[in-house]
């Protein structure tokens, strides 16, 4: 696709033909349905690996196109940011080894890009989101330069209007503004593939929308953003809204987000779907088609629905439905988006085998799942599934039920049986899916990631934290261990630690007052926390100045209730940047004789510095 989207004049005379050959692929893909083209008589499995990229510092390290020059694989690609990269697993029919097959080629695709990466300082981390991503690497010189990032980019912020909006709250809340989709690119996934018969897809379909819920809470793997502590899989919220273009009013409207879980159950066939988000959605991305879909199936060719292809590519729903071409047949395919990569490699064929066994083995009760279970409760599930994790109460069928008794009493069974019917060998489906049950008592890779980063917390700053916990992450990956079996992050010596950047060392849990606050309130704050320096805000949430007791001390009585904070405050304020090197830091406190740095992005303070920090 990159080749193509590189040559695209993206002008209106392809996007109008770019559009004809759209309503044409889904006529020519109506007709192969319709004549039974569509190819039924196997099942097939595949997986997308997306993996970041660290450098010695377990920090982001943006080396993707040179690492994919050295690996000099067609299993792999690029992905938006610089520090991400993919590789595509080659389909395996599901039979008795599948498994097997499919663990060894991922390991050995993680082996090349490790043994590569490690020549150029760097090491590859499964995560769903990498602990120590910070604000800097969200920048556009981050963005891997190829041109259909760009174009991507630049068309939803156009869309957009104004600058993406981000806030999610979990424990902590995270509430920002971006300038471009790349936040995105702090989601990593393992993205599974079954192929689906063209007459039984509706009915899988809807079955997958049902067990996605319990699905994702079993697999959560990305709790953290930028230090904060938010949902059990982060992701699901951020990916929404890392691509959000909608427009709001001052009234409600319903509006369909481009990444999504769905509204309703689906009917009819998967061209339906197409449709429906094709009536949904803008047209993000055209690219020059040389052969019509319908005169290759004229004359007896399978198309490939190049134009149907890369709109699908540009709609995210959770479970997508898919369409290829294979061995010169046509087939269809559910991917599911929803699951993050890691804890371990074999945490990833544990997800794998339960979501494909689930799928395989559905019992002829969920057949038209629509009538026994309302969609809104589906979605609900998954929602919740993606705020808490394990400790989520499902609603199935109607009754409360636990995570650990649904996927228990429930769901493993049908996994298991529907494995056997495929006659997957009794030792790996004893081991995946008994990983999935030693899951459900002994945590997710969620857990033990805000577990151990809560015990750090205690002990070091929150960036060193961050790093202890991604090295942690990579170290037990290397041994492959499943999750349940990781063993807690001992104390860690943070002298050793190295920083760098202020941003690394600044607290962030900042009291603040406002230039029209009343002096002796500011004092009493003061007081009472124990505080020598309060940096001072107007009503924009622009810096304005300084509070501290040096310059009270000057002002002698602070008792007139008269008197505002904008009295007595210091106006010119040395300020620093969270990129200002520390030592820069050190010698302006030293060269002014103050104790503390306030540390702003622009005019909005985003921490703060002291003698004590350094």
């Amino acid at each position: 696709m990159g080749e193509h989207i590189a040559q695209s004049k993206f002008d209106q005379t392809e996007r109008k033909a770019f559009v004809q050959h759209l309503i044409d692929d889904i006529k020519a893909l109506e007709i192969m349905v319709q004549q039974g083209m569509i190819e039924n008589d196997i099942v097939r499995v595949g997986a997308e690996q997306e993996m970041c990229l660290v450098n010695t510092e377990f920090r982001p390290s943006p080396i993707s196109l040179d690492l994919i020059e050295k690996i000099n694989d067609p299993h792999f690609t690029t992905e938006l940011a610089s520090y991400n990269l993919e590789a595509n697993l080659d389909p395996f029919t599901l039979d008795r080894n599948c498994f097997q097959n499919m663990e060894k080629q991922l390991r050995m695709l993680l082996a090349k890009a490790e043994a590569k990466a490690n020549k150029m300082d760097a090491k590859v981390v499964l995560t769903g989101i990498l602990p120590t991503i910070s604000k800097n690497e969200l920048g556009i010189d981050f963005m891997t330069p190829i041109p259909r990032y760009y174009k991507i980019n630049d068309i939803l912020t156009a869309w957009r209007g104004d600058h993406f909006t981000l806030k999610i709250k979990g424990v902590d809340e995270l509430s920002l503004h971006h300038d471009s989709v790349l936040f995105e690119a702090c989601n990593t996934s393992f993205q599974l593939h079954l192929q689906v018969s063209s007459d039984d897809f509706i009915k899988s379909y809807n079955w997958a929308q049902a067990i996605a819920g319990p699905v994702l809470g079993i697999s959560c793997n990305s709790p953290l953003l930028m230090g904060r502590e938010l949902w059990k899989e982060t992701r699901i919220a951020l990916f929404q809204q890392s691509l959000d273009t909608r427009k709001w009013s001052h009234l409600p409207k319903e509006q369909v987000a481009r990444v999504s879980f769905g509204e309703d159950w689906q009917k009819d066939s998967a061209v339906e779907i197409f449709k429906e988000d094709i009536s949904t959605h803008r047209i993000l991305l055209t690219k020059p088609i040389k052969q019509n879909s319908l005169v290759l199936l004229e004359n007896g060719a399978i198309p490939k629905l190049e134009a149907l292809n890369l709109f699908n590519g540009t709609v995210y729903r959770w479970n997508r439905p898919c369409y290829g071409v294979g061995n010169g047949k046509p087939h269809l395919r559910i991917e599911n988006r929803y699951i993050p990569a890691g804890p371990s490699p074999v945490d990833q064929m544990a997800n794998f085998a339960f979501w494909v066994g689930l799928m395989v083995g559905r019992p002829e009760k969920y057949d038209n799942v629509s009538t026994i279970m309302d969609f809104r409760e589906a979605k609900l599930n998954f929602m919740k599934s993606a705020t808490n994790g394990r400790q989520t109460i499902f609603s199935w069928l109607g009754k409360p039920m636990t995570l650990k008794k649904l996927i228990r009493e429930e769901l493993l069974p049908i996994a298991y049986d529907g494995l056997k019917k495929f006659d997957v060998s009794d030792k790996d489906i004893n081991h995946l899916l008994g990983i999935i049950e030693s899951r459900t008592k002994g945590g997710t890779g969620a857990e033990w990631q805000v577990r151990n980063f809560r015990r750090l917390r205690k002990q070091i700053k929150i960036d060193t934290a961050l790093v202890e916990l991604t090295k942690a992450i990579y170290k037990n990956q290397q041994n492959n261990l499943p999750v349940h079996q990781w063993p807690n992050i001992e104390k860690v010596d943070a002298a050793k630690k190295s920083f760098q950047w202020v941003e690394q060392i600044m607290s962030t849990k900042l009291m603040k007052l406002y230039e029209d606050d009343f002096a002796n309130l500011a004092i009493s704050i003061m007081q009472w926390n124990n505080i020598h320096h309060l940096p001072v805000e107007n009503s924009k949430g622009e810096l304005v100045g300084l509070l501290t007791w040096n310059h009270i001390a000057q002002f002698g009585n602070m008792q007139d209730i008269h008197a505002k904070v904008s009295d007595i405050m210091i106006k010119k304020v040395v300020t620093v940047r969270p990129r200002t090197k520390i030592e820069t830091a050190k010698q302006l406190m030293e060269d002014y004789q103050i104790g503390c740095l306030p540390v702003c992005s622009g005019t909005s303070l985003v921490g703060i510095i002291s003698k004590v920090d350094l």
